[in-house]
């Protein structure tokens, strides 16, 4: 659910002032509502437990519904197929509220109860495969669990009511089956609501008709979809649309937001119209392109990816970026347990990234350090869910959300983007797994196929596995400018010996760099390579595809002893053919100063001796082109260089 607002979702960051830190903050207070609500729910099992005997084809909802009261009344017709012969089915349906009747081909059919499931029996067996129907007819006051399976509430003095039901809450407002292996082929909606309010909800708006003070609005989707992805939201909207023109169809993005919140409405969804732009062309065509998105304005702090109509708090980037990308990636096919939530929530966290990216490239650092920092806030945890009972897990920010978007990017960068982008696509553009369920073996076969390698033991360390790792590297050079690199590692959870990654390591001497990619396969693994410079710094991960933390780089003397203590600074620089280099040491040292064009030519070179504390050495090279130039300082067993800038 991306709403995220909890997870990550990145609560509405408009690009321009990054504002991580907030998103953090939003997380506590929400996790804190939350976690009251489930303490509320304790005793209560939320989980569904309906049978799995039929196959549901189509709903047709009626609800009544006044913003101003916290109260349900619905008919909500199922049509069904069963997959054995039954004499009895299960529907998901809270304790909370009163079945008035359960008609069956005009008769009314007797039911139990048992907690918060609703069991129906029929007068005799009805046959496998042949489609039957049922219609239910209920009212009364919906609790509420989650994230707000139904609430009211007010904005500037006007009232409002929405739903949402991921994961447990569907049944808290209507009959169902919630279970993840059972989406309904298609749906009608109706919401009946006194006059002066508009109701919002997926597909496409087919009429609003008013009789009295009361209007009846109706909705029509004609895609399949989970019983959690239902959702309907009440209030005085302001109603417009955005269009996203794409080279051979527009889709429209109808919103319905507060009518004092329609500026930041009318700037954010137009700078989603790139985003969706972006999404399509990585991925495919916006999966439910012959209906509609759209955005409805709702109570809470982040956003709920509802099919074809996010909910969202506010219109910040991050948010609707976050919540569109659901569309594929939760909606178009959605995890088929909430083991796999990552699925949804990694994914969308991942593309949220993506825009910064490809269109947003200043903001791509931050990004990809943030996520870095959260997943690894904790030395523990699994993306794996390991306890679907427990919502806090199962939508766990570090875990979820941060973790699992890192563990896309760390594939990104051991397959690359060619193979990695084409596996993606055909994940989503499977006709097995689109408009339907997956888990993560799915995408792993996508993966493997287009790699053409084996991912076991990357899914293991990183999908089961729990933690991260700690790299210690040291490394030195010699004189003819060969590196050594030691390459260490540590875990932080023992469930994980040893992450095997390739690591990028970046070697410069301020004008010159390399960038290496080693291949880490044990700890204690070393390495050497030739270069054409003499490094003076060796950077870990310069672009940040590794999820790491605690890394610790040391150059030592080619013995493996450390160097000595020594800090050296150009002054000034730039500098007009003369300057001073002020160095820094605990020992007496004997060295060799040189300068160095930048097409490798030596144009000044002298000895030179320092006592131990602040030395200031003048070098005064002549007469030199403007340009930049690179001092050394070195002996025989170490080196260093520094870039000097001469006009």
């Amino acid at each position: 659910m991306p709403r995220l607002s909890f997870f990550l979702l990145f609560c509405g960051l408009r690009l321009g002032a990054q504002q991580f830190g907030s998103l953090e903050e939003l997380a506590d207070q929400e996790k804190q509502a939350w976690i009251r609500s489930i303490q509320h729910a304790q005793d209560r099992n939320f989980q569904n437990s309906a049978d799995n005997r039929s196959d549901v084809r189509y709903c047709r909802m009626h609800w009544t519904v006044d913003p101003a009261v916290r109260y349900i009344s619905g008919e909500v017709m199922t049509v069904f197929e069963p997959t054995e012969n039954v004499t009895s089915l299960d529907f998901d349906f809270s304790e909370a509220l009163g079945m008035d009747s359960v008609l069956y081909h005009g008769q009314h059919l007797s039911f139990l109860r048992s907690g918060n499931i609703l069991t129906v029996q029929f007068p005799s067996a009805l046959p496998a495969l042949l489609p039957d129907s049922l219609s239910f007819f209920y009212e009364g006051i919906p609790t509420s669990t989650g994230f707000g399976s139904f609430e009211t509430n007010n904005h500037e003095g006007a009232p409002v009511l929405w739903t949402l039901s991921e994961p447990y809450g569907a049944m808290e407002w209507w009959p169902c089956k919630q279970a993840l292996n059972d989406k309904i082929d298609s749906i009608d909606v109706f919401v009946t609501h006194p006059a002066g309010f508009r109701a919002a909800s997926n597909g496409s708006l087919m009429s609003e008709t008013q009789t009295g003070n009361r209007i009846t609005a109706h909705w029509k989707h004609r895609y399949a979809i989970p019983a959690y992805l239902i959702a309907i939201a009440v209030t005085n909207y302001t109603v417009f649309s955005v269009p996203a023109v794409f080279e051979n169809d527009t889709t429209h993005i109808i919103n319905y937001v507060y009518p004092e919140k329609l500026a930041d409405a009318q700037i954010g969804v137009g700078e989603n119209v790139d985003v969706m732009l972006l999404f399509s062309d990585l991925f495919g065509p916006y999966p439910f392109q012959t209906e509609k998105y759209g955005h409805a304005q709702f109570g809470w702090g982040g956003g709920m990816e509802h099919q074809t109509m996010s909910f969202v708090g506010n219109f910040g980037y991050d948010l609707l970026a976050h919540e569109l990308a659901h569309q594929w990636f939760g909606d178009k096919i959605t995890c088929g347990s909430w083991e796999d939530i990552w699925l949804n929530e990694g994914f969308a966290t991942y593309l949220t990234g993506l825009c910064y990216n490809f269109l947003r490239p200043q903001y791509w650092e931050i990004y990809k350090a943030d996520r870095i920092n959260k997943s690894t806030a904790q030395p523990d945890g699994s993306v794996w869910v390991d306890d679907t009972t427990s919502v806090a897990r199962v939508f766990s920010s570090r875990l979820s959300y941060a973790k699992g978007s890192m563990l896309l990017h760390m594939l990104r960068w051991k397959m690359g983007d060619a193979a990695f982008f084409q596996a993606i696509r055909n994940y989503i553009n499977d006709p097995a797994l689109a408009f339907g369920y997956a888990r993560t073996k799915d995408l792993k076969a996508h993966l493997e196929a287009t790699y053409g390698q084996n991912l076991d033991e990357f899914f293991a360390d990183w999908f089961y596995g729990q933690g991260y790792p700690s790299y210690d590297i040291k490394w030195s050079k010699t004189p003819d400018n060969l590196v050594k690199i030691l390459m260490g590692q540590t875990s932080s959870h023992p469930s994980v010996s040893f992450f095997e990654m390739p690591v990028a390591l970046k070697l410069s001497n301020g004008i010159q760099d390399t960038v290496l990619v080693l291949n880490h396969s044990f700890s204690g693994q070393e390495f050497s390579v030739q270069l054409g410079f003499a490094p003076t710094e060796l950077i870990f991960d310069p672009d940040l595809w590794l999820l790491s933390r605690n890394n610790l780089v040391q150059e030592v003397l080619s013995t493996g002893e450390p160097l000595p203590e020594v800090s050296v600074d150009i002054l000034p620089n730039p500098a007009h053919q003369q300057f001073s280099v002020r160095l820094k040491t605990t020992e007496n040292l004997d060295l060799r100063l040189t300068l160095w064009a930048a097409d490798g030519k030596l144009v000044h070179e002298e000895q030179v001796s320092t006592m131990p504390g602040m030395n200031e050495l003048p070098v005064n090279p002549g007469p030199l082109p403007a340009g930049r130039y690179a001092i050394r300082l070195e002996n025989r067993q170490w080196q260093v260089e520094r870039a000097v800038l001469l006009y």
